[in-house]
């Protein structure tokens, strides 16, 4: 039985990438709402408006994974998209709370959100690049972790920031998009000093280098139905981060900051059992685990509709973050095990292309059904029937794991590197 090394050094120094990533999406999908109804009345246009970042990811996350794929340069494969992309999206996205007019805030905010989708499938392309398959479960537990900490302290410190600059300035709102662009240039600085991808990615293509063989019937199959999968469980997921503290605020009574707080604890229990629920998923399998996730995401969230008390919400997002973690971490490595070695980037385009196509439709559809409701509460409801229907979806999966004489979850744990 062949063994494999997780490089956990590596792992961790790529997470940073994600990391960046992470924290800026966090702190958009927080508070850019809340700017937006400074000017636009209607929930639905509120909506409308935050899939912007989701349409440029449908078209443009695709488009540079596979050209990502294709890219030799001195500076690597990967890593010149972000190199380029990552300074500018820290300029737009401090200018972001500044914006004094809607036309000007809607500029700023179609600016960072393109160049935001040039270098997110590169830079989350890194962890297959370093990662043999049997790990990348296990891997994407440490990356995701990471990620967690991202959510943690736009949630937690930001929402603190914010209650700060509102006390002192009467606008909590540049504190904490200020912070998390101090974070991403720090995720910057350790991707360029201590991450360098494989070889061939700093070498020229040979003109007669082989491809991976295409998949069969059965595999495409099992391609599709994963994909609609994360299409459902990401609508579910994003209606809750995106309108989360207008469901606070106007449901359970929070301040914006209190709200963001709020939404912190379920990010702190992603980040606790993100690792974990990566060799949760090695040991019985990603698809059984995902299942799991789903249905534990919907026992918990149906009661939410009923719920009116801060701290109960407060202890089932709490209990929630775990089985997001199982859902989350198992299904990106489930796309790559199809993907080969050569088309890694092109298939974290699929996986993209889907999970944004969820954050175009689920804002809008969310938007327009609280519209007509005239209240917040549906949100929990909405989450778990979208939830449900991936539950259904994955009964069609039968391809994503890894081959049976690959390493166990338990060996992988034996033979991590420090």
């Amino acid at each position: 039985m062949k063994e494999y090394k997780l490089n956990v050094k590596t792992t961790l120094l790529l997470s940073f990438g994600f990391f960046a990533s992470t924290i800026a999406w966090s702190v958009y999908n927080a508070y850019v709402p809340l700017l937006l109804e400074g000017f636009i009345a209607s929930t639905t246009l509120i909506g409308l408006i935050m899939t912007i970042d989701n349409v440029f990811g449908v078209i443009f996350q695709p488009l540079f994974g596979k050209l990502s794929d294709k890219t030799r340069t001195r500076f690597g494969r990967r890593m010149p998209f972000i190199f380029i992309g990552l300074p500018i999206c820290v300029v737009a996205f401090t200018m972001i709370p500044y914006m004094g007019t809607l036309w000007a805030l809607m500029a700023v905010l179609i600016v960072f959100t393109f160049v935001m989708s040039a270098w997110r499938t590169p830079v989350v392309s890194l962890m297959p690049d370093l990662t043999p398959g049997p790990l990348r479960s296990q891997a994407n537990g440490i990356v995701n972790l990471m990620g967690g900490l991202g959510g943690v302290l736009a949630f937690l410190i930001g929402g603190y920031l914010f209650n700060i600059g509102l006390q002192r300035t009467g606008n909590g709102f540049p504190l904490p998009f200020i912070m998390s662009s101090a974070m991403m240039l720090l995720a910057l600085a350790v991707l360029a000093l201590f991450v360098r991808e494989p070889k061939e990615a700093y070498e020229p293509e040979k003109k007669d280098e082989k491809t991976d063989v295409k998949l069969d019937k059965n595999e495409r199959k099992s391609l599709i139905f994963i994909l609609i999968g994360i299409f459902f469980w990401f609508t579910g997921y994003n209606a809750i981060e995106t309108f989360f503290s207008l469901y606070a605020t106007n449901t359970l009574d929070m301040t914006p900051g209190d709200a963001s707080i709020t939404l912190s604890i379920f990010s702190l229990t992603f980040l606790a059992f993100a690792v974990p629920a990566g060799f949760i998923g090695a040991k019985i399998k990603r698809r059984r685990a995902i299942m799991i996730g789903l249905v534990g995401l919907v026992l918990l969230f149906f009661p939410m509709i009923f719920i009116a008390n801060t701290w109960l919400a407060r202890a089932i997002l709490f209990m929630g973050g775990f089985f997001w973690a199982m859902v989350n971490i198992n299904s990106l490595p489930m796309v790559v095990r199809l993907s080969g070695e050569t088309r890694i980037g092109t298939f974290i385009g699929y996986y993209y292309f889907f999970s944004f196509s969820s954050q175009i439709v689920s804002p809008i559809l969310f938007g327009f059904i609280r519209d007509v409701v005239g209240h917040y509460k549906v949100l929990f409801l909405y989450s778990c029937i979208a939830f449900a229907l991936a539950i259904v979806v994955l009964f069609f999966v039968r391809h994503g794991e890894d081959e049976p004489d690959t390493a166990s979850a338990a060996q992988v744990l034996n033979n991590l590197d420090d």
